[in-house]
């Protein structure tokens, strides 16, 4: 038994014991299945990432045991405790990463998707072991700057004084570094990255020749300004063509309008112009008006705009304003004001001008927002301006965690419905949708002011919780959703890291994680605003079509 515990100390290389136990415990656990399936490259960083947090506190765990002068056990019962633990630990890592690769095949599976197979558990233990390396490099950076600040300060203040001092100084000094330099300069470089792109014209995109269209010799808004983004959103979409061969008979074509972030300098601007825009393509004279929130690089997902768009035969038109041309994730962090910005200047021109319209001259007013989007449509107008005169509903796709309607009626459902598929009140104004259930499937007559929610239960964007570090999210409780593992377990700190990890993923088909399906905007556009003349032959035709897509 003494060469075991010897070999277990020379093994530890000169890290702390308690620290490994724990790292390893929280190895194994990051292994385990989450909402999305994850490439190799993903679990490497996860895996790294929960054995650095696992050591961090395991040594403050022995570290508090010694502060607070608890005693310590005998040699023997620490010799029978090490080998004890070091064995259970090992056989819980070597069990969970035996099963690794099927855990995420099930998932796989779950999602239509094929199973890749064994995942490297060498090339795991390599990214961990590179993962824990640098930071454990980073913390002993710190605490030699830490005690050469404690040493100096120490010889005119007492000890305890020079120690606090020292740990802050020593993480304003770090902090300052790692945001005022590292993440600058990377927010710097992928800024200018981005804007780059976004002003590059692809060869295969035309500017279009319709004095009718935005981006065209006659719009206001020049076919460069659209941005990268913008020309994607105009030069896509149903033609004309292709709605009157799929009904048979001449419909109008839908019409789009889209103001790119450097059509103009500030939000108000951007709104007029995309006011003017609207009126001078009559865009009022439709039947349907749809206000869009895009993401963060201005992107609009062709499934929502194209099937709604068919569901009006063409009779809608739709704007949208970009506010950024960073992905929604950088975009969330650095510009997290401009989209709400953007998008409640828009809402107050339209809305206001719509407003003055006769109530039965004017189109139904709808917005819509995905994503990002999502959370900054929500954020576009008050409900007290617009009690009087309300528009006609929302679609918000998607929600991030942090929208505050999705929040607040998600935690005040009712008791019986579970979080991720609420039932709110009556259901006469806010309704749920995911890829198993119906706005309308509780038969409840909606009322004039609607606001619908697609999401599914295992899209990471809604259901990320910052309180998993410590507590079991309230999703992860039975009865679960449909699209979630069964295997998926909660463990403290690493769950949350898991969940962080499946946010960037986002590897998901159609109809499942934070990936919309073309058939599920069909239904939840249908309950939504009830476009009239559609049998179910043809709404079967118009599920095939995106379906073949």
């Amino acid at each position: 038994m003494r060469k075991i515990d010897e070999l277990i100390t020379k093994l530890s290389f000169g890290f702390s014991i308690p620290g490994l136990f724990l790292a390893t415990l929280f190895f194994a656990f990051s292994l385990t299945p989450s909402l999305v399936p994850r490439p190799f490259s993903f679990q490497g960083v996860i895996s790294g990432l929960s054995f650095t947090v696992g050591y961090a506190l395991g040594v403050f765990g022995r570290w508090f045991w010694d502060y607070v002068e608890l005693p310590l056990p005998g040699l023997d019962a620490t010799r029978i405790f090490r080998i004890v633990t070091s064995g259970v630990c090992s056989i819980v890592a070597i069990a969970f990463l035996w099963q690794a690769s099927q855990w995420q095949d099930d998932l796989r599976s779950m999602m239509g998707m094929e199973p890749e197979g064994a995942m490297p558990s060498y090339g795991i233990a390599l990214m961990t072991a590179l993962v824990f390396g640098a930071l454990i490099q980073f913390a002993r950076l710190f605490r030699r700057t830490f005690q050469f600040l404690s040493l100096r300060l120490a010889r005119y203040i007492s000890d305890h004084v020079a120690h606090a001092i020292s740990i802050l100084a020593a993480g304003i000094l770090f902090w300052s570094v790692i945001d005022g330099v590292v993440v600058s300069l990377f927010l710097r470089a992928t800024n200018n990255s981005y804007q780059q792109l976004d002003a590059l014209i692809q060869d295969d995109l035309e500017r279009p020749d319709d004095p009718m269209k935005t981006g065209s010799e006659a719009s206001l808004i020049a076919w460069s300004d659209l941005g990268r983004q913008g020309r994607i959103f105009m030069s896509s979409g149903p033609t004309e063509k292709a709605l009157n061969d799929f009904f048979g008979e001449p419909v109008l074509e839908p019409v789009r309008i889209y103001v790119g972030l450097n059509a103009a300098d500030t939000p108000e601007e951007r709104a007029e112009l995309a006011l003017q825009e609207l009126k001078r393509v009559k865009a009022f004279d439709r039947s349907v008006l749809l206000l869009v929130t895009p993401t963060g690089t201005g992107w609009i997902d062709p499934s929502a705009l194209d099937t709604v768009e068919y569901l009006h035969r063409g009779d809608i038109a739709t704007v949208a304003a970009q506010y950024s041309y960073l992905p929604s994730a950088l975009s969330l962090i650095t510009e997290g004001e401009y989209g709400a910005e953007m998008a409640r200047a828009l809402f107050e021109k339209v809305y206001v001008y719509w407003t003055n319209l006769p109530r039965d001259h004017r189109p139904k007013l709808y917005l819509h927002g995905l994503s990002l989007g999502a959370l900054n449509s929500d954020r576009s107008f008050d409900v007290y301006d617009i009690i009087q005169d309300p528009f006609d509903g929302a679609l918000w796709s998607g929600p991030p965690f942090r929208s505050e309607t999705w929040r607040k009626v998600t935690q005040e459902r009712k008791p019986e419905s579970p979080v991720w598929l609420p039932r709110f009140r009556d259901g006469t104004v806010v309704r749920f949708m995911n890829q198993y259930t119906g706005l309308n499937d509780d038969n409840t007559p909606w009322g004039t002011f609607r606001i619908a929610y697609l999401q599914y239960a295992s899209d990471p964007i809604t259901f990320f919780d910052s309180h998993a570090f410590f507590r079991e999210p309230e999703w992860m409780q039975a009865p679960r959703g449909p699209d979630v593992s069964p295997h998926l377990r909660w463990y403290p700190v690493v769950t949350m890291l898991q969940l962080a990890a499946d946010m960037a993923v986002g590897s998901t088909p159609p109809g499942f994680g934070h990936v919309f399906a073309a058939k599920h905007y069909i239904d939840v556009w249908l309950a939504l605003t009830e476009p009239k003349g559609w049998s179910e032959e043809q709404l079967k035709r118009l599920r095939a079509l995106f379906e073949g897509r």
